[in-house]
């Protein structure tokens, strides 16, 4: 028997975002989720997902709108106008071999987020992760937040070889997302079957959500979005999982 964590990413990126995680949390597959919590519609998405026990993470958020830290605190993180750096941003100077964080001033804003979650949801993280960013820097702001809070948090690694989470072995399965040409299921299938290990769990991450307005200007994550809600709904996934042994677990189950 193979374990799986389907994670939706992103609660609070927007409204529109919000509704298709809620659609894939209550009537499919998504049994944990991540908040940004810096996000302005980060008490909106919580507020959709009340009552559903689902396990929900800190997705710590450095590349979208204001910090939640002074941005006075953290100029290597922001921009002339107070504004977390973008995520193109974060990949030119990846590209380029650059690394603008300064690893302090990411630990002030990633416990900065760390304080809101918990002021919005009410309890400690049920994992621990960043959002779409490439920086050493960050990843070792991330684990020293981790390690001093006791967090359980989940090392990013998506090429289909084991990571850790909380300390303990997982496998995060390949992401095909971005392409243009995605097939979520396909996807899933392909991970399961070619990825996925028995001796450990294993991660699926997803970005279910609808379109609206601010997710168009803000990201280029859009279509393949609402292709994720309907896979994530259809009942003929949920068959295919048990039909190949596949246990759905949440963070909370392998904590």
């Amino acid at each position: 028997m193979k374990q799986l964590i389907i994670r939706a990413d992103d609660i609070g990126y927007s409204e529109a975002v919000n509704y298709g995680i809620e659609k894939s949390v209550k009537e499919g597959l998504i049994g944990s989720a991540g908040l940004m919590p810096n996000m302005p519609f980060a008490e909106h998405g919580l507020k959709l997902l009340e009552g559903t026990g689902i396990a929900i993470g800190q997705h710590t958020n450095m590349c979208l709108e204001k910090p939640c830290s002074d941005p006075k605190d953290i100029p290597s993180l922001v921009d002339e106008n107070g504004y977390l750096k973008s995520s193109r941003t974060y990949r030119e100077a990846f590209k380029n071999g650059e690394d603008f964080v300064v690893v302090e001033e990411a630990v002030l804003e990633i416990e900065a987020q760390y304080r809101r979650f918990k002021e919005l949801v009410g309890k400690e993280p049920s994992y621990f992760e960043a959002h779409a960013v490439m920086s050493n820097n960050l990843f070792k702001a991330l684990e020293i937040v981790a390690e001093k809070y006791n967090l359980p948090y989940q090392k990013a690694r998506f090429d289909g070889k084991p990571t850790t989470f909380n300390n303990k072995p997982v496998v995060i399965l390949p992401m095909g997302s971005m392409s243009p040409e995605y097939d979520p299921f396909e996807c899933l299938r392909k991970g399961i079957l070619e990825f996925a290990r028995e001796d450990m769990p294993n991660v699926f991450v997803c970005h279910p959500g609808y379109i609206d307005d601010y997710l168009l200007r803000n990201s280029s994550l859009t279509i393949n979005r609402a292709k994720e809600v309907a896979m994530l709904c259809d009942p003929k996934v949920k068959e295919w999982l048990m039909d190949h042994d596949v246990e759905l677990l949440t963070y909370d189950d392998v904590r």
